[in-house]
């Protein structure tokens, strides 16, 4: 299995299958918009928009698990990311990272790669890299700012 047999939701509601950035490098982050992490925003649209041209794209996934930090409507999500930090990157519906109702992207995620001490995700803006065959090269911390994955992701390109 590889993430590009899952499938998501986007915010319109309609399922996306991730087969759709089958071929590209990609860093799959759980956001939150009114998170102490949250200016990683701009760092992260910053590596979107440096290397997308090369076959790269972040993908977002706003969730409320932790301290309840993200909005009720995905729309005032959308809106606060993009006139706050600019964000053109896809962003997706809401899920769950965590526990038994963890999206089974989430769930794939963290089997795949373990954090410190325990696979279960810890906090918001834990970032995934995968590399263009779909699988988990790297897992993130939160407080690990986008611009220190450059040199991974660029060896990924």
């Amino acid at each position: 299995m590889t993430i590009f047999d899952i499938t998501v939701k986007r915010t319109d509601g309609k399922e996306l299958s991730l087969s759709e950035f089958q071929g590209k490098v990609l860093l799959i982050v759980n956001t939150a918009s009114k998170c102490g992490f949250t200016p990683q925003l701009k760092e992260l649209q910053q590596l979107h928009d440096t290397y997308k041209d090369q076959g790269f794209t972040v993908l977002g996934f706003p969730s409320d698990q932790f301290m309840k930090q993200e909005f009720d409507d995905i729309q005032q999500t959308l809106d606060f990311c993009q006139i706050n930090y600019g964000v053109s990157f896809p962003v997706f519906a809401k899920v769950q990272v965590k526990g038994e109702g963890a999206h089974p992207l989430f769930r794939f995620l963290i089997d795949s790669k373990k954090g410190v001490l325990t696979k279960e995700i810890k906090w918001n803006f834990t970032k995934f890299l995968i590399d263009r065959q779909g699988q988990v090269v790297k897992r993130y911390a939160p407080q690990t700012n986008p611009s220190k994955i450059k040199q991974v992701l660029e060896d990924l390109l």
